[in-house]
């Protein structure tokens, strides 16, 4: 993933931005993306402290897996840097609350990469609820599911580690249902689990049903272990249900807005597309370098995403207890 960053996410903004030095602890990779840069050995290290230590810059990327988000994120803001940082903020709470309070202490900037909020099919979908296609929205159905039943076939370590859907796959999906809806979650009940499948050590599945606070329902279902109908990466499902219709996106990435008449049944209209500038990845970059020149705080900004880190947590907690969890009641316990 970080070599989609340095060879991919952040050449088209070179002219702004300069890579300085590369923290890695495989040494054939970090020399790999070293010489892709051209960046001289004194700026390629094995320990993130000492790039923190040694070499100055502006802010830091942190793309590793996130049981070590904390002790990155927390590292750079110490050293004064900002940060921009793969999702989610960390694999448990207590990192998440660990790295909100550093980073409120520091006194830097930090975003979280939610490009999944800025695919076209995505920005379609949202325009066409925000444009009153389908009246006042109701409630909103998710749906993911990917056929990851061969062990390893989503990275290795999301085969090992615990709350594998909910931690790597779900914290997108639940950012999305936020998105799409236009309001943070209230309360959260479901269930995450594993049916005894070999391919992971944790829990690969997850229903839940989120209450936000407009008045917009949600249900989530995600399958790690897919071996049907496959909704995965960019091409999840969709539905948002409104008073005078339903705006659905499905995995041909085509926006439908579906209307029914007495009598004569369901009209359907594709949606125009909304085409933006910059998408996915680089609309998080471009974002992250126009808030450090001045501009406006980036959605994903990390005082915003703990909104949706709030949400993933309490799942968990929902799942592990039995009983619906308040998430706002979780947030106010961090942000007061």
């Amino acid at each position: 993933m970080a070599g989609g960053w340095i060879r991919s996410f952040m050449p088209p903004f070179f002219d702004r931005m300069e890579v300085v030095a590369l923290a890695e602890i495989r040494e054939n990779v970090l020399n790999d993306q070293g010489d892709f840069l051209d960046l001289p050995a004194s700026r390629r290290f094995t320990d993130m402290h000492k790039a923190f230590e040694s070499v100055e810059a502006d802010f830091a990327v942190v793309v590793i897996p996130p049981a070590v988000h904390r002790e990155a994120a927390v590292g750079a803001a110490e050293a004064g840097l900002h940060v921009l940082s793969e999702k989610p903020i960390a694999d448990s709470w207590e990192d998440c609350e660990a790295i909100y309070r550093a980073v409120q202490k520091a006194g830097v900037k930090m975003q979280i990469t939610q490009n999944y909020r800025y695919t076209p099919r995505i920005m379609t979908l949202k325009h066409a609820v925000e444009s009153g296609a389908v009246g006042r929205p109701n409630y909103i159905m998710s749906r993911f599911s990917a056929d990851y039943r061969r062990r390893g076939a989503w990275g290795a370590f999301r085969h090992e580690i615990a709350h594998t859907l909910l931690v790597e796959g779900s914290v997108h999906h639940f950012d999305q249902i936020r998105n799409l809806a236009g309001a943070d979650c209230e309360t959260i009940a479901g269930w995450e689990w594993n049916p005894d499948h070999e391919s992971f050590d944790g829990e690969c599945c997850g229903t839940y049903v989120m209450r936000l606070n407009n008045g917009v329902y949600a249900h989530y279902e995600g399958n790690c272990i897919g071996g049907g109908e496959q909704n995965s990466w960019h091409a999840e499902y969709y539905r948002v249900e409104g008073d005078e219709g339903a705006a659905v996106v499905d995995r041909d990435g085509v926006v439908r807005v579906l209307k029914h008449t007495p009598g004569q049944g369901v009209a359907v209209e594709e949606a125009e597309r909304v085409s933006p500038q910059w998408g996915g990845h680089h609309a998080i970059v471009h974002q992250f370098l126009e808030w450090l020149d001045g501009g406006a705080v980036p959605p994903s900004a990390l005082s915003d995403n703990i909104k949706s880190a709030a949400l993933l947590f309490g799942a968990i907690e929902a799942s592990q207890t039995n009983q619906t969890v308040d998430v706002q009641a979780k947030l106010a316990a961090l942000t007061g």
